[in-house]
C-alpha cells in the first residue's frame, strides 16, 4: 500500500516538474518575441534593439564577385591595402534577421514619450549613473573644462546608451557591416543611402582595425555596428574619439575614461554653447497658436521667442530672453495627448547624437536626475 501511494506521488511530482519547465519555457519564448516585437523596442532610438538579446545566426556570404568589388572600393576610399581589406573580408559571415532589425517600426505602433521616458529615467539606471559619476568625478570636471559640455549631459548619454557599459552589445561588428553594406533591405524607404552609409562605416571600420596593434580580438557591438561605452559609428570613433587619459591610445571598448572625453568632444564638435539650456517649458495660447507653422521646420530651431510669442506660444521669463532660435518639439504619448517643450540650439545639438527628440530628452532628464542625487547628497 505505501509503495503504490509513493509511486503515485512520485507521479505527481514528476508531472509537476514537467509542468513547471514547460511553462518557463513557454514564457522564455513569449518574452524573447516581445522583446523582438515591441513597439518601444523598436522605436526607442533606433538604438533600443541593439540590447536585444537573441540566438546571433550567421551564413557564408554568397557570390564573390561581390565581395570582392566591395573589398576594392574599401581599399581605394579608405587606402588600405587591398589584400589586407580581401582578407579581413574573407572573415565575415552573413548575419540571419539583421534586416528586419534595422527596418523603420511599423506605423501601426504609435510613439510615445511616456513609456520611453519610464524606461531610461527610472531608479536602477540612476543609481548606476551615480556610481559612474563618482567614480569617473576628476575625467568628468575635465571633460566639462576642456570642452564646455555639462558632466549631466556626458553621463546622461552614456547611461542611454549602453547602462554604464553593461550592454554594449554582442553583434561581431565585422559581420553586420558587411552584411548591412551588401545585403540592406532594398524595401527600407531609405535604402539607397542607409546602404551607403554602411558600406563607408564598413571601410572606417577596417581603417580603425588596420592600425589597431595585431592580436586585436574581435570588436563587438550592437545589431547596426556602434561600439564601445558611447556606442560611436566607426565614422564617428575616426573624427571624434579622443584619448582622455593621455596613455597614447584610444579605447572606447574598456575604457570609460577615453568615452567621457570622446563624448563630450562629440558634442563640443557639433556646437554645443556652454551656459545655453537645452530646453524651456511652454504652454499655448490656444486662441493665437498657430501649431502647424511652429511644427514644419520639425526640431530644427527656427523662430526666435517674440515670434514663438506671436504664433501663441508662451513661454517663461528666462526663455523669453533667449537670444538664439528655438523650435516646438513635439512628443507623442500614443493615444494621449502630445507633450511639448521648447528646444534651443543645444537640444538640436543632443539630436546630432541621435536623431530623435525622444532620445535627446531621456539623455537630458537622465543626467538631470543624476546631478540631483549627487547634490543632495553633498
Amino acid at each position: 500500500m505505501c509503495s503504490r501511494y509513493f509511486l503515485y506521488f512520485l507521479c505527481c511530482v514528476t508531472s509537476s516538474i514537467f509542468l513547471t519547465q514547460l511553462l518557463r519555457n513557454f514564457f522564455i519564448v513569449l518574452a524573447t518575441s516581445f522583446a523582438l516585437t515591441s513597439p518601444l523596442a523598436a522605436f526607442a532610438t533606433g538604438h533600443s534593439k541593439k540590447h536585444v538579446v537573441q540566438q546571433i545566426r550567421t551564413l557564408p556570404f554568397g557570390p564573390q564577385a561581390e565581395m570582392a568589388q566591395l573589398a576594392n572600393a574599401i581599399s581605394q576610399n579608405q587606402e588600405l591595402p587591398a589584400a589586407w581589406v580581401r582578407r579581413h573580408l574573407s572573415h565575415a559571415r552573413r548575419v540571419q534577421g539583421l534586416e528586419k532589425l534595422v527596418m523603420p517600426p511599423p506605423t501601426s505602433s504609435p510613439k510615445n514619450w511616456a513609456a520611453y521616458q519610464a524606461r531610461f529615467i527610472e531608479p536602477r539606471r540612476i543609481q548606476a549613473g551615480v556610481q559612474f559619476w563618482q567614480t569617473h568625478r576628476e575625467a568628468l570636471e575635465r571633460a566639462q573644462n576642456t570642452y564646455g559640455v555639462p558632466a549631466e549631459l556626458v553621463v546622461g548619454v552614456i547611461g542611454v546608451e549602453t547602462f554604464y557599459g553593461q550592454h554594449m552589445g554582442k553583434y561581431k561588428v565585422l559581420d553586420v557591416l558587411t552584411t548591412l553594406a551588401l545585403h540592406f533591405p532594398p524595401e527600407h524607404p531609405r535604402a539607397q543611402e542607409r546602404q551607403a552609409f554602411f558600406k563607408s562605416e564598413l571601410g572606417y571600420f577596417l581603417k580603425m582595425v588596420h592600425a589597431q596593434p595585431k592580436g586585436q580580438p574581435t570588436i563587438t557591438g550592437s545589431y547596426a555596428g556602434a561600439m564601445g561605452w558611447p556606442q560611436f559609428m566607426p565614422s564617428s570613433w575616426s573624427r571624434f574619439a579622443v584619448d582622455f587619459d593621455g596613455d597614447g591610445r584610444i579605447d572606447l571598448l574598456k575604457n570609460p575614461v577615453d568615452a567621457i572625453g570622446s563624448v563630450a568632444n562629440y558634442f563640443k564638435a557639433f556646437g554645443w554653447q556652454t551656459g545655453m539650456p537645452t530646453h524651456y517649458p511652454v504652454r499655448f495660447d490656444e486662441s493665437k497658436l498657430d501649431k502647424s507653422t511652429l511644427l514644419a521646420p520639425d526640431i530644427l530651431p527656427s523662430f526666435s521667442a517674440d515670434s514663438m510669442r506671436d504664433k501663441g506660444v508662451l513661454l517663461e521669463a528666462e526663455a523669453q530672453q533667449h537670444k538664439g532660435n528655438l523650435a516646438l518639439v513635439e512628443l507623442f504619448n500614443g493615444t494621449d495627448a502630445p507633450s511639448y517643450v521648447v528646444g534651443t540650439e543645444n537640444f538640436y545639438v543632443v539630436t546630432r547624437y541621435n536623431w530623435s527628440s525622444y532620445y535627446a530628452l531621456a539623455v537630458i532628464e537622465l543626467g538631470a536626475a543624476i546631478a540631483s542625487e549627487i547634490n543632495n547628497a553633498r
